[in-house]
């Protein structure tokens, strides 16, 4: 689960362990973060700043993962901008909030792992308009449900739990009760 930083090999465009630890260092004075990290501690579950570490990962796929019991990693090797960071942590301290409300949630689930992914889909932002277009997806109307199903069967699918129909159906089952929850904002941001 918790990789130790290494280094990053000197690869063209890859940022050192160290340059993206300051990066989450940033993104964790905006206001979202701070919301998000407020509504744990209220919950139980504050979250220090060491719950957010940069590191190399080694065959995944993903620019940052969290991992229950040990925090939030993003892969320094796969980051290149502060904003993508900013996304980053907030989209993982989503996760992170579902982790520690939820009595029963078991992230090897599919309708639970989909409900999570649906949710910080929605409320991180990831896909709004702009971030569309720089990924090359021109739709004008319905982007947002579009690219959050998108994105939710990428990550369904890296779940080996998930095969087959199971991460469509699964999707498919939460849907409208994971959208409409904007716990832990009032309404979607």
């Amino acid at each position: 689960m918790a990789q130790e930083p290494s280094s990053p090999g000197g690869s063209l465009g890859v940022k050192a362990v160290d340059e993206v630890q300051a990066m989450i260092q940033k993104s964790l004075e905006l206001p979202k973060v701070k919301h998000l990290r407020q509504r744990m501690a209220e919950a139980g579950c504050a979250v220090k700043d060491n719950f957010f570490r940069a590191v190399v990962c080694q065959g995944r796929k993903g620019m940052a993962y969290f991992a229950p019991g040990h925090g939030i990693f993003v892969c320094s090797n796969h980051v290149r901008f502060q904003d993508e960071v900013n996304q980053l942590i907030i989209h993982e301290l989503i996760h992170a909030y579902d982790d520690c409300r939820a009595v029963n949630l078991h992230w090897n689930n599919c309708a639970h792992q989909a409900c999570s992914e649906i949710r910080a889909g929605h409320l991180s932002g990831d896909c709004h308009f702009m971030r569309e277009l720089l990924r090359g997806h021109f739709k004008l109307r319905g982007h947002e449900p579009e690219c959050i199903r998108r994105r939710v069967l990428l990550s369904l699918f890296s779940n080996p739990n998930c095969v087959g129909s199971a991460a469509k159906d699964s999707m498919e089952d939460v849907w409208d009760i994971c959208y409409n929850d904007t716990q832990p904002f009032d309404k979607a941001p």
